[in-house]
C-alpha cells in the first residue's frame, strides 16, 4: 500500500485530503507543519509527499530543499492558495512533481496523486 505524507496548516484541508486519498487506497499520515513534517520524513519512507508552501516553522520550500536532498527520489506535489507565480516557480525549479491551487476537486486530486506515483514507479 502507497504512503503519503502530507504536511499542511489547515484542518479543513487535510481531513479532505485524508477522506479522499484513504478512501482511494492508501495509507495516509499528516504534518501540521513543516518541523512536524521534517521529523516525520526522518522516522519513515514514504511513496508520495503533498505540501503546502505556506507553513508554520519551515516554510514549503524550506521543506521541499530538504526532501530533495534526503529524498531525491520521493514525487512532492504542492497544495497552494498561492497565485504567487516567483514561488510556484521556485516550487518547480526545485524538483516539485506537481502543483494544486486551492480549492481543489477531490477527483482532481486523486488523478493527480495516482499519475505523479505512476511516474517514479
Amino acid at each position: 500500500m502507497k504512503r503519503i505524507l502530507i504536511i499542511e496548516d489547515n484542518p479543513m484541508v487535510v481531513k479532505s485530503l485524508q477522506f479522499k486519498l484513504t478512501k482511494d487506497g492508501y495509507t495516509v499520515l499528516t504534518a501540521t507543519d513543516g518541523r512536524e513534517g521534517v521529523k516525520m520524513l526522518e522516522d519513515q519512507e514514504y511513496d508520495l509527499i503533498i505540501t503546502d508552501l505556506m507553513l508554520p516553522f519551515i516554510s514549503g520550500v524550506q521543506l521541499i530543499e530538504h526532501i530533495k536532498k534526503n529524498r531525491a527520489d520521493t514525487p512532492i506535489i504542492v497544495l497552494s492558495t498561492s497565485k504567487q507565480e516567483d514561488i510556484i516557480l521556485e516550487a518547480f525549479n526545485l524538483g516539485v512533481q506537481d502543483f494544486i491551487t486551492k480549492p481543489f476537486s477531490p477527483n482532481e486530486l486523486s488523478l493527480r496523486v495516482k499519475r505523479s506515483l505512476e511516474s517514479v514507479s
